[in-house]
């Protein structure tokens, strides 16, 4: 049986991991994207990492759900879930709509207590600069031509009329999130490292609205571009994954 679908309408679900984990990764997908898209990934971390992945309502095993109503909603479901399991140090990776959860989720555990040990986000603008799209208000021969270009629709079954009626209510709710989305006018900043990694060909970013995320922390930060479109990242995650690692091992000399 599939792991991840055996978690029930959990948020969270575990991809990998040891019975006794010494860190965790927690990763957020993109509008569209499921948990099971970083299973690949157990095999790159360090030993001892258990690897999570977030589900959103009206995606893979739980399409019969409604969709999530805004970002914040989607932190506090998750940071709640997280809040039941061992303290361990604790990072958080989110790709577009996933950074901005990540970011969420980030901000809600240390008010809560208990801080994640790291941040790093990908295709996404940082907090503040991502309203204002109009994707998700476009009509659905548009949206589903314009996510097909950017590489968020499978060639496979990009004219599958039957399957677009399916997935594209959910994907049009995600979209309209990131795009709707707007952080707290003065939040409180985070402690811990924030990492943002994009591409210098996604339609979607650009390096002046990505550069502030290096404001949302007083922690160590970095923002690294490299060349791909705005699934680059992902399609080829060796630098990413280095990136996480080195924050997860990071971690471990931090009290």
């Amino acid at each position: 049986m599939n792991r991840e679908r055996a978690q029930g309408r959990n948020w969270v679900r575990v991809i990998s991991g040891a019975e006794r984990p010494t860190a965790r990764l927690v990763c957020f997908p993109y509008s569209g994207g499921t948990a099971a898209a970083y299973r690949e990934w157990s095999a790159a971390l360090p030993a001892g990492v258990e690897l999570l992945a977030v589900q959103y309502p009206g995606q893979a095993d739980r399409i019969r759900e409604a969709p999530a109503d805004s970002v914040t909603a989607i932190a506090s479901s998750v940071a709640a879930e997280l809040s039941r399991r061992e303290p361990v140090r604790c990072v958080l990776y989110g790709h577009s709509l996933g950074a901005l959860a990540a970011y969420e989720t980030a901000r809600r555990l240390q008010a809560d207590g208990r801080p994640a040990h790291g941040l790093v986000v990908s295709g996404s603008l940082a907090p503040g600069q991502a309203h204002g799209g109009r994707l998700h208000r476009t009509d659905d021969t548009e949206l589903w031509s314009t996510l097909r270009d950017f590489g968020g629709i499978d060639p496979s079954i990009a004219d599958d009329l039957e399957l677009r009626e399916l997935l594209l209510p959910p994907l049009r709710a995600y979209i309209g999130l990131t795009e709707t989305y707007r952080p707290p006018t003065r939040p409180e900043p985070l402690d811990c490292p924030v990492h943002c990694h994009y591409n210098t060909e996604d339609p979607l970013v650009d390096a002046a609205r990505v550069a502030p995320w290096t404001a949302v922390t007083t922690g160590p930060t970095s923002v690294r571009a490299r060349p791909g479109s705005h699934f680059g990242v992902l399609l080829e995650p060796t630098e990413l994954l280095a990136d996480i690692t080195g924050v997860l091992l990071e971690g471990a000399t931090r009290p």
